[in-house]
């Protein structure tokens, strides 16, 4: 059943769209902890080549960058969009605005088009995709997100998404509360994933093999946690085994300001085990990378 344009933009109004609960009323110019009112603002659109293979093909993939968002990693790459600061980077869109920029992007040639830390505007994807397609839309669409996301909010874009590009970040409650002030972060990943899994049960590829439904799961491994992204391995394969794809990713950068503890690349020696350990556990769906990932020139300008 479609969602009304005025049901889904109320949303705003007490806002729950994602586990942060705070309840800021963003309709009336309250921001939330995302540190947004309900005024979109999108830092950055353009074709990105730099994500998995079976979405960024040989063409790119279409990404929109939403400014601020619910999360708030201290080691932050995308620190300078994501953040509170006194001037938001980006500009406002409509939601006319956000589907011809979908649409301006399938002309470009993407091969989908990739909301990057949307949740605190689901309203406006929704409603964005829906005129979209009415007006010619005919590439995949892709959630792709930090993983601490609501179970209502995800059901909400059911018909709305094709692909699911969730991050797994961490299984420590300890280390999650640190990073993050998300204690409750793994179990909230958890539950939204398989809400995902549930809407993409299987992966559906093109001819020229790109994703067009499905899931994948991307980790990416921090300095001195083997054992969380073990435990998180873990749990992805023997919950899902195949029919998703786990993305393992080794180009933490450190940025200015993190712990010393994060101030250090990830060693290589790390990263290698767990590559070796998805292979003890089965897994045949897996991107992981090689040397020379670990660089600033893999994140996006925002100017």
């Amino acid at each position: 059943m479609a969602i009304c344009s005025k049901c889904t933009f109320d949303m705003y109004s007490s806002c729950h769209l994602c586990p942060r609960d705070c309840g800021a009323d963003r309709s009336s110019g309250k921001t939330g902890v995302c540190g947004m009112t309900d005024m979109l603002r999108i830092a950055r659109v353009g074709l990105h080549m730099w994500e998995e293979p079976c979405l960024s093909g040989t063409r790119g993939s279409g990404t929109i960058f939403f400014t601020g968002c619910n999360l708030g990693c201290i080691f932050c790459q995308n620190h300078e969009i994501s953040r509170h600061t006194p001037s938001l980077p980006g500009r406002e869109y409509s939601v006319e605005d956000l589907s011809s920029a979908m649409l301006d992007l399938q002309n470009q040639g993407a091969h989908n088009i990739n909301f990057v830390t949307g949740t605190h505007f689901v309203p406006h994807i929704i409603e964005g995709v829906a005129l979209a397609r009415r007006n010619g839309l005919s590439i995949p669409t892709l959630y792709n997100c930090g993983g601490y996301e609501s179970v209502e909010t995800i059901r909400a874009l059911e018909g709305t998404i094709d692909i699911y590009l969730p991050d797994m970040k961490f299984f420590s409650t300890e280390v999650s509360q640190k990073y993050t002030g998300a204690k409750d972060y793994f179990e909230r990943a958890r539950d939204a994933i398989a809400e995902m899994v549930r809407q993409k049960p299987s992966q559906e590829f093109s001819s020229d093999g790109m994703l067009l439904r499905g899931v994948i799961v991307r980790h990416l491994m921090l300095p001195g946690l083997l054992f969380d992204t073990k435990h998180i391995l873990d749990h992805l394969c023997e919950t899902y085994g195949n029919t998703i794809t786990i993305s393992l990713m080794n180009q933490y950068t450190p940025m200015p300001g993190v712990p010393e503890e994060l101030s250090s690349p990830l060693s290589q020696k790390h990263y290698d085990s767990m590559v070796d350990y998805l292979t003890i556990l089965g897994q045949e769906n897996a991107f992981t990378q090689e040397g020379g990932t670990v660089s600033e020139s893999f994140i996006p300008d925002f100017e």
